[in-house]
């Protein structure tokens, strides 16, 4: 099975998702942010079969390792909430997916994270209470089960907090997540271990990004990578709907 998909990929292609998971690993083991806006375009435009499966996969062992990493940083009842809308709106993402055509996935997904990084950069500061972790709990249940894209809202609520705060509690919220929706689209058929195979493939590009970031998660500004990153997705969002 994972012979058949990466020479349906292509070794250009697998080529190309490794050097991407290894960059998106370092930014979001990092910033807190990153990986499913940097890889998701690329992954739409390569194979988007493998939306969100993929994506979803991938950052499984990312984010295990990060809320590890971060752990005494943790903000528990926000984590609780986003958690709690998350699980209950998740069905929603689905009936989504449902509803989108494989041929226009790339479409919304290109959409989607441009979107999202218009979002980020316009939205004013704020302090989160339990109305905005709860929204942005339902928003990322709807978004990143249909596409692989969650962080942006998560993001929006923890970007003024301290950036270990941030890294620590996303990664628990994206943790629950994924779990979640990825039980939901196997057991619906809306998904299938196929569709994540290649992910065992790039762990060694997954895990080299992880550790690049352990070496500067203390060094690297946040602030500016976050800004690299939405340049990034933004661009590649906006290639992806004008290659559909």
């Amino acid at each position: 099975m994972i012979d058949g998909l990466s020479q349906g990929l292509g070794g250009g292609g697998m080529a190309l998702l490794a050097a991407v998971v290894a960059l998106a690993a370092f930014v979001q083991g990092t910033s807190g942010l990153g990986f499913a806006l940097i890889v998701a375009p690329v992954v739409g435009m390569v194979d988007p079969g493998l939306l969100p499966v993929f994506l979803l996969a991938s950052m499984i062992p990312l984010n295990l390792y990060v809320a590890w990493r971060e752990r005494a940083s943790l903000d528990i009842r926000g984590a609780r909430w986003i958690s709690a809308a998350r699980l209950a709106v998740t069905p929603g993402g689905l009936a989504l997916l449902w509803a989108v055509p494989e041929r226009h996935l790339g479409v919304v997904v290109g959409a989607a994270t441009v979107l999202a990084v218009l979002v980020s950069l316009l939205a004013p500061v704020f302090t989160p209470g339990r109305a905005a972790y709860v929204g942005a709990g339902a928003v990322t249940a709807l978004t990143e089960t249909a596409t692989g894209v969650g962080g942006p809202p998560l993001a929006l609520v923890y970007q003024h907090r301290p950036p270990a705060e941030l890294r620590s509690t996303v990664a628990v919220c994206f943790l629950v997540g994924e779990v979640a929706s990825l039980g939901l689209l196997f057991a619906t058929g809306q998904g299938s271990p196929g569709q994540a195979s290649p992910a065992l493939l790039l762990l060694p590009a997954l895990a080299l990004g992880v550790w690049l970031s352990r070496l500067a998660h203390h060094r690297v500004d946040a602030a500016k990578l976050r800004v690299m990153v939405l340049v990034f997705a933004a661009v590649s969002g906006a290639v992806l709907i004008a290659g559909r």
